[in-house]
């Protein structure tokens, strides 16, 4: 089975987060949900509308060995938070060492702009961050693939992106099974 976790700090974008969990598990893909904030069990972490999502587990027990992809949801005060804290900086060069997909939407890109891993990289975000991304490739496509780095846009490109996570690990033929329940414009 593969296996997906999602770092989540307060003030992260729903539309980004939930959109993309739900879409990788109705696809059979194992996602963990990690929260940055601590606790035990790990506390509730609240989105920039005030949506509240419990991890399942706090980032302190994620090893980058144990999936095959992380994805940065967007939302500028919670990739803040992603950018600053030491255990997401020390997962991201082992996901991108290890072989494994980095997947980052809306202002996500700026968290792995802070730990060196943008230059010459082709990839999108939302545009109020585009500065942030000296050194990069940019590209205004909803969804840029450049090898195991998969961006996108914002809220609004939260479906296509989640679809294309799932072509990448599970194939298209996944993706129209999906589709056929959630009848996405993909």
């Amino acid at each position: 089975m593969k296996r997906v976790v999602v770092p989540l700090a307060h003030g992260f974008e729903e539309i980004e987060t939930v959109t993309v969990v739900d879409i990788l598990r109705r696809a059979g893909i194992s996602v963990t949900i990690a929260g940055v904030e601590g606790g035990a069990p790990p506390a509730a972490v609240e989105g920039r509308t005030g949506i509240k999502l419990v991890p399942d587990v706090t980032i302190d027990k994620v090893e980058a060995t144990d999936f095959d992809m992380i994805v940065l949801p967007g939302g500028l005060k919670g990739t803040q938070t992603l950018a600053k804290d030491q255990r997401v900086a020390r997962l991201l060069p082992l996901f991108q060492k290890g072989e494994r997909y980095i997947a980052a939407i809306c202002a996500a890109p700026t968290v792995l702009a802070a730990h060196g891993l943008i230059a010459g990289r082709k990839l999108t975000s939302h545009p109020s961050v585009k500065e942030q991304l000296t050194g990069a490739i940019y590209d205004e496509g909803r969804v840029v693939i450049d090898g195991r780095l998969v961006t996108s846009r914002g809220p609004g490109t939260a479906m296509e992106f989640a679809m294309a996570l799932v072509e990448i690990l599970m194939g298209s033929q996944k993706v129209e099974e999906i589709n056929q329940g959630v009848l996405a414009k993909v």
